[in-house]
């Protein structure tokens, strides 16, 4: 997908939400459970209920991986069917990769030729061989962990060298000589850490920035918006458990519409 068909799909939709796929087997809703494959039946119900309101959805493997084939066959079906109901949709492989540069040639192929996805977020402590693999498909997208959202955060990413810049503003601004730019490199920016938005867009004016944290971690879309939005929206803010496990009753899939529709609500407000 080019980076304008997704600004297109962002306005006509009025939406800039990710639904994150985390769809961890013990947390399934217990109606699922009777069916082969229950992780597919949750994520098919989540996805028609979410579709209209959604520009992008980002499976986290770990939650299929753990699983074994049966896991990666869920993983399949679900993008799939992801393409069979909105086929301009945006889907991610959340999937944190990187490794030296004929192994990450591999996983690039497993997920963009393979799996069909449209990205895949990828680890960028090994450097520039590790990643530009990722970056030699056409129309394809990395996207860059530079500022997580977790408590770990603060171990590394806010250490300064001797230029007295942050390493996640050294990740980003050395990333941009890889080959990286803004038709093909998002960066992951965490909602709890809004308040460096403002110094991230200095440097990354117009990426678009992927943005976890949203609903259950704590980050708010008030603030992420206020200082991360760009001409272009630039912005896919994800949330996960806030929807796709907001209940665990038989209409689970309903309670996530709701969900999914106030997020996207919100959104409509921070459109020109």
């Amino acid at each position: 997908m080019t980076k304008q068909e997704l600004i297109n799909n962002i306005r006509r939709k009025k939406s800039f939400l990710c639904v994150g796929l985390d769809s961890e087997y013990s947390k399934l809703p217990e109606c699922v459970l009777k069916y082969d494959d229950p992780v597919f039946e949750f994520n098919k119900r989540i996805i028609d209920a979410t579709y209209q309101y959604s520009t992008a959805y980002k499976p986290n493997l770990a939650f299929y991986e753990s699983l074994g084939y049966k896991g990666w066959q869920s993983l399949e079906k679900t993008v799939d069917y992801i393409r069979k109901v909105d086929n301009s949709i945006f889907i991610i492989a959340d999937a944190k990769r990187g490794d030296i540069g004929n192994t990450s040639k591999q996983y690039a192929k497993a997920f963009f030729e393979t799996m069909d996805f449209d990205a895949v977020t990828v680890a960028p402590y090994m450097g520039k061989d590790s990643v530009a693999p990722f970056l030699s498909f056409e129309n394809k997208w990395v996207i860059l962990l530079a500022l997580t959202s977790n408590e770990g955060a603060y171990d590394f990413q806010f250490n300064k060298n001797e230029k007295n810049e942050y390493l996640f503003e050294t990740v980003i601004k050395t990333s941009e000589s890889w080959g990286g730019n803004p038709e093909n490199m998002m960066f992951v920016v965490g909602a709890t850490k809004s308040e460096m938005f403002t110094d991230i867009r200095k440097i990354a004016p117009e990426h678009f920035l992927l943005v976890p944290g949203v609903g259950a971690q704590g980050g708010s879309l008030q603030e992420v918006c206020n200082h991360g939005i760009n001409k272009e929206i630039g912005l896919l803010v994800n949330s996960s458990r806030g929807i796709i496990f907001a209940s665990k009753e038989d209409n689970f899939d309903e309670i996530a519409n709701n969900e999914a529709k106030k997020i996207q609500e919100e959104m409509k407000i921070y459109f020109p």
